[in-house]
């Protein structure tokens, strides 16, 4: 297969944050090294690369991607190389200025300050990273802590108000449950003390 995407590396990572696909499958597709797409999902290749959607540029179906999704020894076919310019995909997406990437971070950073009752595998829920990238945020740890810049998830479409609202009352519901375990635990303490003393 001599056809390679335009783009490759912006193509690349577009894949890499919008599909389950192999970075091997990535790589073979993109013609470049899975090295590079594995940097690329750690973000330490392509930094500041635009992701290039191929599905808009018509080199690339939704059906092609699932197929290969599914199965990964299934290797993506370009369908051409003669770019359609106007394609009617085009006005349904939004236009993401930064990569979606970047944007998990910041709104965990923008969680932890606002709603500082969610526990951290909550925020890892809510927002779609790690649970370990969630507490190197709150602990200042992570790797680029001092890039983020807390920004609310809602406003951003990661998630709805609603799902914000349904995780907040649940952390309020464990909070309640705690406190009440801790004044239990705190009563037996006295309890037994006063026992003692008798």
């Amino acid at each position: 297969m001599s056809n390679a995407p335009l783009m490759p590396m912006a193509t690349a990572v577009w894949l890499v944050e919008n599909t389950t696909l192999t970075f091997k499958q990535i790589a073979n597709f993109c013609q470049l090294h899975e090295v590079e797409i594995q940097g690329i999902a750690d973000g330490e290749v392509a930094k500041g690369i635009k992701a290039y959607n191929p599905i808009i540029s018509g080199q690339l179906s939704r059906e092609e991607i699932e197929l290969s999704s599914k199965d990964e020894n299934r290797p993506l076919q370009i369908k051409s190389s003669d770019i359609e310019i106007s394609n009617p995909e085009k006005k349904i997406k939004k236009y993401v200025p930064l990569s979606k990437r970047q944007d998990k971070p910041d709104s965990a950073l923008w969680l932890i300050r606002q709603h500082n009752l969610l526990k951290d595998s909550q925020i890892a829920k809510l927002v779609g990273i790690t649970k370990n990238s969630v507490t190197s945020i709150r602990n200042k740890s992570y790797w680029n802590y001092n890039n983020l810049n807390p920004k609310d998830p809602v406003a951003l479409n990661l998630f709805n108000q609603k799902d914000l609202l349904d995780a907040l009352d649940k952390a309020e519901r464990r909070i309640k449950r705690e406190k009440k375990q801790k004044e239990k635990e705190k009563l037996s303490q006295q309890v037994i003390l006063h026992l003692h003393n008798e």
